[in-house]
């Protein structure tokens, strides 16, 4: 078990303790179903037209989830938990644990530990993380600034560091119809995260516009 798996571990097993002290009932629980038109993470395409799933549970700060989605190879399955907290003065912090791991030959796991920061409408993530690598594993890490206003856009900048690079930068609009999220965004690579090739089939930057549609219950 490597040393950010055990941090891990003992970070589950603290939040699973201090809940199990407070009642069930007193907390929340939902769930949600989705659909994108390319699955993009973090700048990085998995997927062309994927469908998604995921569970939640909040209670007193503390939460704890899995999703998963359709990577074609079989699904990306994620659990994660951590506890935040906001003052009425705007200022929020999460401290948690994710972990990708896959079903099938798509990807091999990724596991990480997830810093939070926001005052009001700006937030900033820090996640530092290990890429089992199919037997070469490979430590990373992950910087964002998300901008959110609050009137449905936003923008979101990430880049990539450690044993790995890359940046990209979203920008987006969501709403709510009848119930449903939408959204649209438009997702810009380098070409370290990139897909694509030019002519001459070297690494090229890439451009891309999201289509999604959601619901939360």
């Amino acid at each position: 078990m490597n040393k950010l798996t055990q941090i891990a571990v003992g970070a589950l097993f603290s939040v699973s303790a201090l809940m199990s002290s407070t009642a069930v009932a007193e907390g929340d629980v939902s769930f949600n179903v989705g659909y994108v038109s390319e699955y993009y993470f973090r700048g990085i395409l998995q997927k062309n037209s994927s469908a998604s799933a995921g569970a939640d549970y909040e209670n007193g700060g503390f939460y704890v989830g899995t999703w998963a989605a359709d990577v074609g190879d079989g699904l990306e399955v994620d659990l994660y938990a951590g506890y935040g907290f906001e003052t009425e003065a705007g200022f929020s912090a999460s401290v948690g644990f994710t972990g990708y791991y896959y079903t099938g030959e798509f990807d091999d796991t990724y596991e990480e530990i997830n810093l939070n920061l926001g005052y009001s409408w700006i937030s900033l993530e820090y996640s530092v993380g290990e890429w089992d690598g199919f037997g070469t594993p490979s430590d990373y890490d992950f910087f964002g600034l998300t901008i959110d206003p609050g009137n449905g856009f936003y923008g979101t900048f990430g880049a990539f560091g450690d044993e790995s690079d890359g940046e990209y930068f979203e920008i987006g609009y969501g709403t709510t119809v009848a119930e449903l999220d939408i959204g649209i965004a438009a997702i810009f690579s380098s070409e370290e995260l990139s897909d694509q090739a030019d002519s001459a089939g070297n690494p090229d930057e890439s451009q891309a516009i999201i289509f999604s549609i959601g619901k939360s219950f």
